[in-house]
């Protein structure tokens, strides 16, 4: 790829970028899409700003009001409205800011003069991206000690702020553990594998006699697990009927309000409906009441339960401890927060759920592996130079001036992006059937698949196929050549990264924003409801399991360049900075928090940046290997054995505070609830709060004028 492909890319996805984010603004001051663009303060039934109606031209002038709005958004109100896993987030783009910004000085000061200074261009041939990266080094030459000098530079520093934003993150952890003292979680223990009982043929007498016996001073309560599938559509059915009786009934007072006698008939067919349905609702509550009573719950019963404790130190110390000496009975763990329970995986057995695992993981290798063929087509595309030597009729596309270009600089990173999108969905999917009980351990999950899967297909695949497609020919002309060319083959993928990362920031952060999905969905509904009818926005939780893979490749790309190419580190600049812009809009504005892990998801953007340092001091090894400079690559193995050793003294400094609730942080809380008179509150509280979902309370009203629920607990 020639600088003239990178600028035709950047000349590209700027132009979308700044036509997108004009319509973004634009369509955000219309109140006909507040629905989309602040369904999060509606929900909450919130004031959004409202645009004076004295100057209606200005709902229709681009602005950049937004960005100043979230540039203005501080760290304590994210945690405060939206929790720690909303801050994580934000924490990573400004890790992004802080790394690349540090590094851009470096390379751009030290590396590209060492780079570019080193060989002139022979034979007056034109200018190439190689002659900004580490490739246009002469074999053996002294300079290539700078590029190590810069590489422990930049390996120390990422380190360092990694244990810093590791640190405070902790720090935040355990204020906001007791800043949420209330939750039911902390008070409460998951425990599954519960054994039958034979006299009574049940399990719910076996949890209270164990638990009673053991934990007497502790032990408040239990809440078993049922399968109540049939009950919950049963709950949805009614739930359903009483949305249209209750539309129903509206329609009878609009048109009673109406004195016109053409729609008597109309209102007698419409009251006649509204009679009808609430018999089916009466059918539905009388059944409801049956399935729920304790012979037929007994039924169907799950060997699980949620056992409630009179203090968290007692639910802690029940939590860690094995409470059987067979290790597959009675196992414990702190429960997750009622909204994060993933009820549908509690029918899936303990001892099952390795084989799920695996079944997984399987599935997501060979998408990995069916992803590969996409992605030698993308880099075939990228090295269009190769690629029409043995292909003669891609030769077509030269004859249309600038088209060139425009397919190798632009066409290939949306191809490839295009590929992609649907990954992480599909890897969701399948974390949902791993039988995790918390939907953040899903999307946890989730976020490892999708972020090895960018690893392998889209950095490492894009790499090899990119250097056989470059190295192919060289390897049948003149093999001996191969290990001084394959340097330059490695190093010469930094353009196609340079295009990724533009299309990846410019044209997809900025796609994030404009919501192009629910502004069509929102206009299919107003062509389907018409306009006189309420549209409640459509919230949906953040995607961690989406955005957190794709940052930390970018990352994982920036930190492996940084000494090899480093011109590609100011564009991971503007995309980190862009993206912190865009998430604080879409945390603040679009985005429901539906769960709140207390921070879980920073062990693993941790690993996944750790990884990315180690595999750039990988990659240099190799590199100065190439060079002809094995003194610079023996002595990057001790900067490889120190990464390492910081790697396991992070897991044992932070780690197990992201994994356990220890029982000092757990006895100081129960102590200020003691002295406040509100520690057996919160009990209670937690005894009720992980009922099934078919058990939970409903209450539908059969008429206008009644007071008496058609169903209830």
């Amino acid at each position: 790829m020639n600088p003239r492909s990178v600028l035709a890319s950047a000349a590209i996805n700027i132009g979308l970028a700044f036509v997108t984010l004009s319509l973004f603004s634009v369509l955000k001051k219309q109140p006909s899409n507040a629905s989309v663009y602040y369904a999060r303060p509606l929900s909450h039934r919130r004031q959004i700003p409202v645009h004076s109606p004295s100057s209606p031209l200005r709902r229709f002038l681009p602005s950049v009001a937004w960005v100043f709005r979230a540039f203005n958004v501080t760290e304590a109100e994210i945690l405060d409205a939206h929790g720690l896993d909303a801050l994580v987030i934000i924490r990573l783009f400004k890790f992004g800011i802080k790394l690349f910004t540090v590094c851009s000085l470096v390379g751009l000061v030290v590396l590209l003069p060492v780079n570019y200074g080193v060989q002139e261009v022979q034979n007056g041939s034109s200018f190439t991206m190689d002659s900004l990266t580490i490739s246009n080094v002469k074999i053996g030459s002294n300079r290539l000690w700078v590029h190590f000098t810069c590489l422990c530079f930049i390996s120390f520093y990422g380190m360092f702020l990694l244990y810093k934003e590791y640190n405070e993150i902790l720090i935040r952890r355990i204020q906001q553990i007791q800043k949420l003292k209330h939750r039911p979680d902390q008070f409460t223990v998951i425990v599954r594998e519960i054994p039958l009982c034979i006299q009574h043929k049940a399990r719910d007498c076996c949890v209270d006699h164990f638990f009673s016996r053991h934990y007497p001073n502790t032990y408040y309560s239990y809440q078993m697990v049922y399968k109540t599938e049939d009950l919950e559509e049963l709950v949805s059915q009614a739930k359903s009927l009483s949305k249209k009786i209750e539309d129903t009934r509206e329609s009878c007072m609009d048109n009673n309000s109406k004195s016109r006698l053409p729609l008597l008939g109309l209102l007698h067919q419409e009251t006649s409906k509204a009679a009808l349905l609430e018999e089916k609702l009466q059918a539905l509550s009388h059944k409801i009441h049956q399935l729920r009573s304790k012979d037929m719950l007994q039924k169907k019963e799950l060997p699980v339960a949620f056992v409630t404790f009179k203090s968290r130190s007692g639910a802690a110390a029940a939590a860690h401890l094995q409470q059987h000496s067979h290790p597959l009975l009675w196992i414990t763990e702190l429960a997750p927060e009622p909204r994060d329970v993933s009820w549908r995986n509690m029918r899936v057995s303990y001892r099952v759920v390795p084989l799920y695992g695996l079944g997984v993981v399987i599935a997501a290798s060979l998408l990995t592996v069916f992803f590969a063929i996409p992605v030698t087509a993308v880099q075939g595309i990228a090295k269009y130079e190769k690629l029409k030597k043995w292909f003669p009729p891609a030769m077509a596309v030269q004859f249309i001036p600038g088209l060139s270009s425009v397919v190798t600089g632009f066409l290939p990173s949306v191809v490839l992006k295009a590929f992609i999108y649907i990954v992480p969905f599909t890897m969701f999917a399948m974390a949902k059937i791993a039988g995790c009980i918390a939907r953040s351990k899903e999307e946890i999950k989730a976020c490892n698949m999708v972020f090895y899967f960018l690893v392998g297909n889209v950095f490492f695949w894009s790499v090899l196929s990119g250097s056989l497609l470059d190295l192919i020919g060289e390897f049948i002309t003149q093999p001996k050549n191969i290990p001084s060319h394959l340097a330059g083959a490695v190093s010469a993928q930094a353009d196609f990264f340079v295009t990724y990362i533009l299309t990846d920031g410019l044209s997809g952060f900025s796609l994030e924003l404009l919501q192009p999905g629910m502004l069509i969905w929102e206009l299919l509904k107003s062509c389907v409801y018409g306009s006189q009818r309420e549209r409640s926005p459509y919230l949906y939780s953040f995607p961690y399991f989406r955005i957190i893979p794709l940052v930390s490749l970018s990352v994982l790309i920036g930190i492996v360049y940084a000494v090899v190419a480093p011109l590609l580190l100011p564009f991971l600049i503007v995309y980190f900075c862009l993206g912190y812009v865009v998430f604080v809009n879409q945390i603040q504005d679009v985005y429901e928090t539906t769960y709140e892990t207390c921070g879980q998801y920073w062990p693993y953007i941790h690993h996944y940046i750790l990884l990315a340092i180690i595999l750039m001091q990988i990659t240099m090894i190799g590199l100065f290997g190439l060079k002809l400079k094995p003194a610079a690559s023996i002595s990057t193995i001790p900067l490889i054995m120190f990464t390492l050793m910081f790697n396991e003294y992070c897991k044992m400094r932070f780690l197990p505070s992201f994994h356990h609730y220890s029982l000092l942080d757990a006895g100081e809380s129960d102590e200020l609830d003691e002295k406040c008179g509100l520690l057996e509150l919160h009990c209670k509280n937690a005894m009720n709060a992980y009922s099934p979902p078919g058990l939970r309370p409903v209450n539908f009203m059969a008429s206008e004028s009644s007071s008496t629920p058609l169903i209830s607990s």
